[in-house]
């Protein structure tokens, strides 16, 4: 059967990477969180102290480029890759709040984007893979063979995030997640460089009523049908 590429979009804690990882198990394929690279990049910057709540260096992190190696290292036990930052296994530092709080403000940075996206076209020359971020439909793979941009209200996000975050110990309130879910959309839909938008030829996917299995058995029906035609 002839493998595509799947281009996973949409707002921040949609549940793009929980779908991704769900097709890529399915399907075989390999699958690539972009939004986890910039979240290692911007942890990166934290532990520099180029970024803080009071100032961005963005010269410094630039300049230091080079010396960021991110990688994905699979987890047989948890049933998907978690990322790897020069070296260190970071997939529970990347997902804190912290993070969450100054990700977008990383991702806006030209020369982080390029760096980033280069290495993701590469990872997708083989085909066969499912990858979720921003861009992807847009500015990775604009010519995906099947591309989703994954919706829903920012309360029902916000709510998500918080359940997962309380549930593995994290002291955080709704409101503070809220308000970095309302953030963090405003700054991806308007910055400069690879802005969030939905693909021209994108699918959209409002799951703010579906819950992950109603939500997978959509997707992969749709899938099955492009993969079969492809």
């Amino acid at each position: 059967m002839k493998k595509i590429v799947i281009a996973i979009d949409g707002f921040s804690s949609t549940g793009k990477s929980t779908i991704a990882k769900q097709l890529a198990k399915k399907l075989g394929y390999i699958y690539v969180d972009t939004g986890a690279m910039y979240r290692a990049v911007t942890l990166f910057s934290m532990q520099k102290g180029f970024i803080t709540e009071t100032k961005f260096d963005k010269e410094l992190l630039i300049a230091s480029l080079n010396t960021i190696e991110i990688g994905f290292m699979f987890n047989e036990e948890l049933g998907f890759s978690e990322v790897i930052l020069n070296g260190l296994n970071v997939e529970k530092m990347i997902r804190s709040l912290e993070v969450s709080n100054f990700v977008s403000q990383v991702a806006e940075v030209s020369e982080v984007r390029r760096k980033l996206v280069e290495q993701q076209q590469k990872m997708g020359e083989e085909k066969g893979i499912v990858m979720d971020g921003r861009d992807i439909g847009t500015v990775v793979f604009p010519n995906a063979e099947l591309k989703f941009f994954i919706n829903a209200s920012a309360e029902t996000r916000a709510l998500r995030r918080y359940d997962e975050l309380t549930k593995r110990g994290d002291d955080v309130t709704y409101k503070s997640i809220l308000e970095n879910v309302q953030m963090r959309d405003y700054i991806d839909s308007t910055r400069e460089d690879s802005p969030l938008i939905k693909a021209d030829d994108a699918i959209e996917i409002d799951n703010s009523d579906l819950d992950l299995n109603e939500q997978f058995q959509l997707i992969y029906r749709i899938v099955q049908k492009k993969i079969e035609v492809a």
